[in-house]
């Protein structure tokens, strides 16, 4: 690979890169496409698609072709009015409603750190080293993971170099990349500690009982208690945080790893944050992408004027 081909990988997020390749595959291998495109070949993919795919994915598969055409020089197709007015149809035709993960709620976030904290316990008395190592890296994860609102690749991806905790203070995360990171400049990330539910101690707990000193925080652990050199991979946080919901007695079928982050962005917005200091605490550049992920009720205010007494 010569050098402009690696600077040219590194300025494409890894999971954009497989999702762009797997488009792009699914386009020429699986449909029978050509590329370079014409407009009327991809309508035609769209059309076949319609309500089959979400509007999502279809979407996707459009930035994908457009990525293509012009990184091969060639005039992107998905521009053409008739791809853009087929698009607009199959909006109109086949909406969907986005689904969301659930919000992790405090109360159900603190019934899991406590079965955590039990099965840590658990562990220490009965010496069984990986099930002890698995619940403090849980706990740290999935409290680091609420109180930063951060996503699971962010989560993958912190050094342990990069944090600095202090108990009964606070904690500074730095990670040189992440989704909101458009131009890898790296950003820092802070929480402070509290008295209970508190990511800062949880960290110490882990990295300290782990014996970390230098490269990913977050790693798997097999079942003689060794930790692997690598992080996790991100696909692993969903079912990490639903066998850990399970086994406190949560349902967890419909939380994934978004739910840490719209649960911590829920509590907030509850908690009387203004969307100005959620939007830049948690990171996000607009506010259409903060209010998806903020749980609101629409009967709060009525609910206000509801228990008031009538007045004569």
């Amino acid at each position: 690979m010569s050098d402009m081909d690696r600077y040219l990988q590194a300025a494409t997020r890894d999971n954009t890169r497989r999702s762009y390749r797997a488009a792009i595959e699914h386009f020429e291998v699986v449909w029978g496409g050509f590329l370079p495109a014409t407009a009327d070949s991809v309508a035609r993919y769209l059309v076949e698609h319609a309500g089959v795919l979400s509007i999502n994915t279809l979407k996707l598969r459009l930035s994908a072709l457009a990525q293509w055409h012009n990184s091969q020089g060639f005039a992107d197709p998905t521009k053409a009015p008739v791809v853009r007015k087929v698009f607009k149809g199959i909006r109109a035709l086949h909406p969907a409603q986005e689904k969301q993960a659930e919000p992790l709620q405090l109360q159900d976030l603190q019934r899991v750190i406590d079965w955590l904290e039990h099965e840590a316990q658990t562990a220490r008395q009965q010496q069984d080293r990986p099930a002890l190592l698995k619940a403090y890296r849980d706990r740290a994860l999935i409290l680091l993971g609420f109180w930063r609102g951060f996503r699971s690749d962010e989560l993958c991806r912190l050094q342990v170099e990069h944090v600095q905790a202090h108990a009964g203070r606070g904690i500074t995360l730095y990670l040189p990349r992440s989704k909101g990171d458009r131009e890898n400049l790296g950003q820092t990330y802070q929480a402070p500690a509290l008295l209970k539910l508190c990511p800062v101690q949880a960290y110490i707990d882990w990295v300290t009982e782990a014996a970390l000193v230098r490269g990913a925080v977050f790693r798997s652990i097999d079942r003689w208690g060794n930790l692997n050199e690598e992080g996790l991979h991100a696909n692993s946080i969903i079912p990490l945080l639903r066998q850990a919901l399970q086994r406190a007695g949560i349902a967890a079928e419909n939380y994934t790893s978004h739910s840490l982050r719209r649960g911590f962005a829920t509590w907030a917005h509850q908690s009387g944050w203004d969307l100005k200091s959620l939007m830049s605490y948690v990171g996000w550049k607009d506010m259409k992408s903060a209010m998806r992920y903020v749980e609101v009720s629409p009967f709060l205010g009525m609910a206000r004027i509801m228990d008031k007494p009538d007045q004569a």
